[in-house]
Protein backbone atom coordinates (compact mmCIF):
# COMPACT_ATOMS: atom_id res chain seq x y z
CA UNK A 1 0.00 0.00 0.00
CA UNK A 2 1.41 3.58 -0.95
CA UNK A 3 1.51 6.06 1.22
CA UNK A 4 -0.03 9.54 0.14
CA UNK A 5 1.91 12.11 1.26
CA UNK A 6 0.89 15.82 0.73
CA UNK A 7 2.67 19.24 0.96
CA UNK A 8 1.89 21.38 4.91
CA UNK A 9 2.25 24.15 3.01
CA UNK A 10 -1.12 26.75 3.70
CA UNK A 11 -2.41 24.49 6.55
CA UNK A 12 -3.55 25.51 9.93
CA UNK A 13 -2.38 23.31 12.99
CA UNK A 14 -3.37 23.96 16.57
CA UNK A 15 -1.11 22.11 18.47
CA UNK A 16 -1.39 21.51 22.27
CA UNK A 17 1.78 21.67 24.77
CA UNK A 18 2.84 24.39 21.56
CA UNK A 19 5.61 26.40 23.89
CA UNK A 20 8.43 23.78 24.77
CA UNK A 21 9.17 20.11 24.05
CA UNK A 22 7.60 18.70 20.92
CA UNK A 23 5.19 20.70 20.73
CA UNK A 24 7.40 23.78 19.64
CA UNK A 25 9.48 21.45 17.35
CA UNK A 26 6.20 20.42 16.03
CA UNK A 27 5.30 23.99 15.49
CA UNK A 28 8.67 25.00 14.09
CA UNK A 29 8.75 22.56 11.33
CA UNK A 30 5.10 23.43 10.36
CA UNK A 31 5.90 27.07 10.26
CA UNK A 32 9.43 26.12 8.45
CA UNK A 33 7.66 24.15 5.75
CA UNK A 34 4.68 27.14 5.02
CA UNK A 35 1.69 26.04 7.47
CA UNK A 36 0.20 28.65 10.14
CA UNK A 37 0.43 27.63 14.31
CA UNK A 38 -1.91 27.94 17.18
CA UNK A 39 0.50 27.24 20.36
CA UNK A 40 -1.78 25.91 22.86
CA UNK A 41 -0.32 25.78 26.19
CA UNK A 42 -1.06 26.83 29.32
CA UNK A 43 -1.39 30.88 30.10
CA UNK A 44 2.19 31.09 31.91
CA UNK A 45 4.25 29.25 29.46
CA UNK A 46 6.06 31.30 27.30
CA UNK A 47 3.83 30.50 24.50
CA UNK A 48 3.67 34.36 23.35
CA UNK A 49 7.36 34.74 23.14
CA UNK A 50 7.41 31.60 21.73
CA UNK A 51 4.81 32.26 18.72
CA UNK A 52 6.24 35.97 18.27
CA UNK A 53 9.40 34.20 17.27
CA UNK A 54 7.97 32.20 14.46
CA UNK A 55 6.21 35.35 12.97
CA UNK A 56 2.94 36.05 11.35
CA UNK A 57 2.20 32.23 10.47
CA UNK A 58 2.01 31.60 14.65
CA UNK A 59 -0.07 32.63 17.10
CA UNK A 60 -0.75 31.96 20.97
CA UNK A 61 -3.49 30.91 22.60
CA UNK A 62 -3.45 30.36 26.21
CA UNK A 63 -5.32 27.21 26.91
CA UNK A 64 -5.72 24.57 29.97
CA UNK A 65 -6.31 21.68 27.92
CA UNK A 66 -8.61 19.81 30.57
CA UNK A 67 -10.93 23.25 29.95
CA UNK A 68 -13.99 23.21 27.77
CA UNK A 69 -14.36 26.60 26.93
CA UNK A 70 -9.91 27.09 27.41
CA UNK A 71 -10.25 24.94 24.29
CA UNK A 72 -13.17 26.39 22.47
CA UNK A 73 -11.69 29.99 22.74
CA UNK A 74 -8.12 28.88 21.28
CA UNK A 75 -9.85 27.13 18.37
CA UNK A 76 -11.84 30.57 17.88
CA UNK A 77 -8.55 32.20 17.74
CA UNK A 78 -7.26 29.83 14.88
CA UNK A 79 -10.60 30.63 13.28
CA UNK A 80 -10.10 34.07 13.56
CA UNK A 81 -6.76 34.87 12.40
CA UNK A 82 -6.33 31.73 10.00
CA UNK A 83 -9.77 31.11 8.76
CA UNK A 84 -9.95 27.39 10.06
CA UNK A 85 -8.25 24.57 11.70
CA UNK A 86 -6.97 21.65 8.91
CA UNK A 87 -4.89 19.69 11.71
CA UNK A 88 -4.30 18.61 15.49
CA UNK A 89 -0.96 17.96 16.93
CA UNK A 90 -1.70 16.55 20.77
CA UNK A 91 1.80 17.21 22.73
CA UNK A 92 0.06 18.75 25.88
CA UNK A 93 1.06 16.50 28.92
CA UNK A 94 2.46 16.28 32.54
CA UNK A 95 4.55 13.61 34.21
CA UNK A 96 4.60 12.78 38.11
CA UNK A 97 7.93 10.76 39.45
CA UNK A 98 6.65 9.12 42.35
CA UNK A 99 7.16 5.72 42.95
CA UNK A 100 3.71 3.81 43.80
CA UNK A 101 5.17 2.75 46.95
CA UNK A 102 7.83 4.13 48.67
CA UNK A 103 9.26 1.37 51.29
CA UNK A 104 11.61 3.63 52.77
CA UNK A 105 9.07 6.37 53.45
CA UNK A 106 6.17 4.05 54.00
CA UNK A 107 4.26 6.08 51.92
CA UNK A 108 1.89 5.56 48.57
CA UNK A 109 2.16 7.36 45.11
CA UNK A 110 -1.26 10.43 46.00
CA UNK A 111 -4.71 9.36 44.42
CA UNK A 112 -4.46 12.64 43.42
CA UNK A 113 -1.38 13.28 41.66
CA UNK A 114 -2.14 10.17 39.45
CA UNK A 115 -5.63 11.73 38.71
CA UNK A 116 -3.97 14.70 37.78
CA UNK A 117 -1.68 13.68 35.38
CA UNK A 118 -4.38 11.20 33.98
CA UNK A 119 -6.76 14.37 33.46
CA UNK A 120 -4.27 16.44 31.83
CA UNK A 121 -2.55 13.87 29.54
CA UNK A 122 -6.08 11.36 28.65
CA UNK A 123 -8.98 13.80 29.38
CA UNK A 124 -7.23 16.75 27.91
CA UNK A 125 -6.31 15.39 24.56
CA UNK A 126 -9.83 13.86 24.42
CA UNK A 127 -11.42 17.22 24.94
CA UNK A 128 -9.59 18.52 22.07
CA UNK A 129 -9.90 15.83 19.83
CA UNK A 130 -13.89 15.97 20.57
CA UNK A 131 -13.89 19.93 20.28
CA UNK A 132 -11.52 20.27 17.03
CA UNK A 133 -13.09 16.98 15.41
CA UNK A 134 -16.15 19.78 15.12
CA UNK A 135 -14.11 22.27 13.72
CA UNK A 136 -12.71 20.32 11.31
CA UNK A 137 -16.09 18.82 10.13
CA UNK A 138 -16.88 22.28 8.80
CA UNK A 139 -13.97 22.49 6.23
CA UNK A 140 -14.78 21.33 2.72
CA UNK A 141 -13.21 17.64 2.01
CA UNK A 142 -10.23 17.88 0.30
CA UNK A 143 -9.91 15.37 -3.11
CA UNK A 144 -9.20 12.35 -1.11
CA UNK A 145 -12.36 13.25 1.01
CA UNK A 146 -10.41 14.47 4.71
CA UNK A 147 -11.18 17.64 6.45
CA UNK A 148 -8.41 17.74 8.73
CA UNK A 149 -6.07 15.38 10.71
CA UNK A 150 -5.71 14.29 14.45
CA UNK A 151 -1.89 13.34 15.67
CA UNK A 152 -1.88 12.32 18.70
CA UNK A 153 1.76 12.15 20.86
CA UNK A 154 2.06 9.41 23.47
CA UNK A 155 5.25 8.05 25.60
CA UNK A 156 6.81 5.26 25.63
CA UNK A 157 6.75 4.29 28.58
CA UNK A 158 2.89 3.15 27.52
CA UNK A 159 5.37 0.27 26.32
CA UNK A 160 8.19 0.34 28.34
CA UNK A 161 7.01 0.71 31.69
CA UNK A 162 9.21 2.85 33.86
CA UNK A 163 10.24 3.27 37.71
CA UNK A 164 8.14 6.26 38.67
CA UNK A 165 5.83 6.70 35.97
CA UNK A 166 2.79 4.69 37.27
CA UNK A 167 0.03 6.55 35.49
CA UNK A 168 1.98 6.46 32.05
CA UNK A 169 1.55 2.80 31.86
Amino acid sequence: MAAVCRSVKGLVAVITGGASGLGLATAERLVRQGASAVLLDLPNSGGEAQAKKLGNSCVFAPADVTSEKDVQTALAVAKEKFGRVDVAVNCAGIAVAIKTYNLKKSQAHTLEDFQRVLNVNLMGTFNVIRLVAGEMGQNEPDQGGQRGVIINTASVAAFEGQVCLAPHC
